[in-house]
């Protein structure tokens, strides 16, 4: 892979890119000095991981004290003893507190909000996602004045000139960007100012994903593809070709992300998206819940099914157990108690609870399913043939989900790879990449973006007639129905979710059209031209709203003609805010 290019800005910066996860969170940053070949670097030295050197992530969990403060954060609220701290402090401990802000829509069959992790009292998941994202970045202020010379001298020099990349779920979308830009200003990164909001940008993890594969190893021609492949399992990731198409599982606590993705240069580099980016909210946290829920049954009669052995359980399955689990031919043992806790009628022997593989199995299959139907919806959808996939993340560490996986889908004539070590860093450097170099020139919506519209009424046209009686009639004398599908829009922006490939109107499939957002903009230089009606004079305003679709943040301007030439000015889209609104 060619190195990186020289810095072009004439003023020193840094970037800084955050992976806030469902489990576990990391940094990574670069400084930016005009004319220097910049390097990705990740925080690699936590408070409370001291004796975990070069550790790239921190648990992504937090305590509270009761009056809202926060007590602790990510390996200082692991670190042994602090649940007897807890109890004798009475904290309230959270996580999994990013699931909170997933957008209602997103797999809703699969989980409620009532099956997360409550938050604390009197927090939203705006605060605990605030106070989480300023942990991260004192960490980072503490890691660069302590590890770079001059470190201190360094920060001084760039605190007003810091850049943020924040990643998230490839089924993120405006609202929840929205709403960690909100985060960001509560957490002191940025200011709340235009300005200030224009120094964060957002990546999805899919995407932040292929920066960092192919900034670890790229563009050798002549290598065989089992030469990819051992590049691949030996950590080196893998060596891409001209015309390879490649479909990356990033499959993490969470979220389940599948992006697919051709290569159709390498010199120079070009990357498109060949399928539009699925999530799935199928990560590692699911087992978890699927295992709380089958304890729960199995131990409801036994002395042993109170909430803090179930916890002890819990805490032990995820650590110890759901990592080695390998396939239903094996038993599996969760340890808790002492060695006086018998309870032969749930199979609990000497404070270990035995369960059998196909026990095991039910927990991970919903996931292996969900997977599965997505990597073949991927396949069939691309607009070019697939033959690998890339199985990465936290949840990818799992012997059972890879050897299913791979036992699934070779007979499609797909190959499974994975790293053989846990690619810990990969969305936070990725994260870096992608501001610095963009590697993805072409995207794939997810959906039909588009507006309601007034259609003027045509006596010939078999729909219109169907809807006369919602006829209006227009100070220009037109006459118009309402509830009409465009494909752009004229302020309110709808998305369409439904499998229609030219939607027309909203009234047929009302439940496939949600309003995405409402765009903004000052039109008062807009010349405002007077006509004739029937009822008198009345004006009109020619102009445009342009939807900017190039990153991964959707942007607005309003365009309009003036004396011939083409004017411009800023639009703002706001997003309704349904979290709050949502059921439960």
């Amino acid at each position: 892979m060619a190195p990186l290019q020289p810095y072009r800005g004439i003023v020193r910066k840094l970037v800084v890119a955050m992976d806030i996860g469902t489990t576990y969170s990391g940094v990574a940053y670069a400084f930016l000095d005009p004319g220097e070949t910049p390097k990705i670097q990740g925080i690699t030295r936590y408070p409370g991981q001291e004796n975990a050197a070069g550790d790239s992530k921190i648990p992504s969990i937090l305590y509270y004290r009761r009056d809202g403060t926060v007590h602790s954060i990510g390996a200082e609220a692991a670190h042994p003893g602090i649940e007897l701290e807890a109890e004798d402090e009475d904290l309230v401990f959270v996580e999994w507190f990013k699931l909170h802000l997933r957008p209602e829509t997103l797999d809703s069959k699969e989980i409620k909000r009532r099956d997360l992790p409550p938050l604390p009292e009197g927090k939203s998941v705006l605060d605990v996602f605030a106070d989480f994202a300023r942990y991260l970045f004192q960490c980072t202020q503490r890691y660069i004045k302590e590890t770079h010379a001059n470190g201190a001298s360094m920060w001084s020099s760039i605190e007003d000139q810091i850049e943020f990349v924040l990643s998230h779920p490839n089924g993120w979308e405006g609202l929840q960007q929205g709403k960690m830009r909100q985060a960001a200003i509560i957490a002191g990164l940025i200011p709340d100012t235009p300005d200030g909001h224009a120094r964060v940008q957002f990546v999805t993890e899919g995407e932040a994903s292929i920066h960092f594969c192919i900034r670890s190893g790229l563009t050798s021609d002549s290598l065989s593809v089992s030469a990819h492949v051992a590049a691949f399992r030996s950590g080196i990731f893998i060596y891409w070709q001209d015309g390879q198409n490649v479909m990356i599982v990033d499959a993490g606590g969470g979220t389940v992300d599948i992006s697919s993705y051709a290569f159709i240069s390498t010199s120079p580099l070009n990357v498109e998206e060949i399928a539009s980016a699925d999530c799935l909210m199928q990560g590692s946290t699911r087992v978890n819940a699927r295992a709380k829920t089958f304890l729960q049954e199995k131990l409801k009669d036994s002395k042993y099914g109170n909430e803090e052995d179930i916890k002890a359980m819990l805490d032990y399955f995820d650590k110890s157990t759901k990592p080695i689990f390998k396939d239903a031919t094996e038993q599996s043992y969760i340890k808790f108690g002492s060695m006086g806790c018998n309870d032969p009628k749930v199979k609990i022997r000497r404070g270990q609870l035995l369960l059998s593989g196909s026990e095991m199995e039910a927990f991970y299959g919903p996931s292996l399913e969900a997977i599965v139907e997505a990597v073949q919806k991927q396949r069939h959808t691309a607009t070019r043939p697939i033959s690998t996939v890339f199985l990465v993340g936290g949840f990818a560490a799992s012997p059972w989900l890879y050897s299913n996986l791979r036992q699934v889908v070779s007979p499609l004539g797909l190959t499974v790879c994975r790293p053989d070590t846990h690619t810990n860093k990969a969305v936070a450097e990725g994260g870096v990449s992608f501001y610095l170099e963009h590697f993805v020139s072409a995207r794939i919506i997810k959906m039909t973006y588009g507006s309601r519209v007034n259609a003027s009424y045509d006596r010939t046209d078999p729909e219109h007639i169907a809807r006369s009686s919602r006829k209006i009639v227009r100070p220009s004398g037109r006459i118009v129905i309402p509830g009409a599908f465009i494909a752009m829009l004229s302020k309110e922006l709808c998305g369409y979710r439904g499998k229609k490939d030219h939607p027309r109107w909203t009234d047929l499939e009302p439940e496939c059209f949600t309003t995405l957002c409402t765009v903004f903009a000052d039109t008062s230089a807009v010349v405002k031209t007077p006509r004739m009606g029937p009822n008198g004079v009345y004006y009109i305003q020619a102009y445009d709203i342009v939807l900017k679709c190039g990153l991964t943040e959707l942007q607005a301007q309003v365009r309009w003609i003036q004396d011939g030439k083409e004017m411009r000015g800023p639009a703002k889209i706001v997003y309704d805010d349904d979290l709050e609104l949502a059921q439960d």
